[in-house]
Formats: structure tokens, sequence, C-alpha cells
């Protein structure tokens, strides 16, 4: 079994996604709708969570988008949206994902926006681990987190237990 360390406890996790939230508010509060394209897995459950935080100290309109894709394959893989694309026309986008290690992931899932005018495209992540190989740097960051590129981040995300530890 694998050492694990943790990082960062439920209730820190709780804050860190509340503090995004109040975040994303402040850059986003003239905006009637706010869309959060979560990433596949923990991106979209990480866009729920933030979603309700949203919801709870604002008025803004929220959308929940599921950005799917093969993280392992993004090049071979067809990547789509549980909404029509037509929808986000000329709105205010957060793409979410859990960790930011090397901006691969999030560079992929910004293909299906390319195809339409949107009004402008901000990206929030739970943990970023600066190891970006790609131009992609997120506007609302959780937790910095020095690590080599050999260590795992691993972020729990269920409804009674937020985590995210180092292995």
């Amino acid at each position: 079994m694998e050492d694990k360390s943790l990082i960062l406890t439920d209730d820190q996790v709780r804050k860190k996604i509340k503090r995004i939230a109040f975040e994303i508010y402040e850059s986003n509060f003239k905006e009637k709708e706010l869309v959060l394209a979560g990433v596949e897995g923990h991106g979209h459950g990480l866009a729920v969570f933030l979603g309700r935080e949203l919801e709870a100290v604002t008025g803004i309109n929220i959308t929940l988008v599921e950005i799917k894709l093969d993280k392992f394959k993004p090049t071979q893989s067809e990547i789509s949206l549980t909404c029509e694309l037509s929808y986000l026309k000329n709105k205010a986008i957060i793409l979410v994902d859990d960790v930011l290690n090397t901006g691969r992931t999030l560079a992929y899932s910004l293909k299906p926006f390319l195809n339409i005018r949107v009004k402008k495209i901000e990206i929030a992540v739970l943990v970023n681990r600066s190891h970006t190989q790609f131009p992609i740097s997120a506007q609302y960051t959780g937790y910095e987190l020095a690590t080599s590129i050999k260590e795992h981040v691993e972020v729990v995300l269920e409804e009674d237990q937020k985590a995210v530890y180092l292995l």
C-alpha cells in the first residue's frame, strides 16, 4: 500500500471551495449567468460543489456542464459537453478541474469552446501543482502545492468527506 500524506482535511477543502466561490463571484458579479464546466470525474464533482456555494452567496444563475473526454488519449477521443454548444454562446464560462498538473487535460477541454463565441473562459482548480507544459493557468486556485513530477495528488470529493492526499 502506498503511503499517503494528508494535505487538506475535509474542513479545509470545504473552506477552499467556499473561498474559490467568493473569488469567482467577485470577478463575475455583473453576470446574470455563469456556466461551470467541470471535467468528467472530480472536475465535475468540484463544479457541483462550487455551484452550490455560488448559489448560496449570489443571485447569479448557475448552469453545470460536464466535459467528457479520455484524459489519457485526448487527441484520439471525442470531447463532448452535456449541453448544446449553442447554449454557451456569449456566456461566461468557468472551466473546473480538481488538479492542475501539466495543463494537458484543461488544454484539450477547451476544444469545444473554440467552436463558438463565448464571453470569457476562466479556470478554477482545487490544487495547482505548477508543472505546466501547456500555456494554461488557473485564475482561481484553492491550494498551491510544490511536488515532484513523480508524486501523485489524490482528491476525495464525496458529499460527506473531502480530502486531498499526496502519494
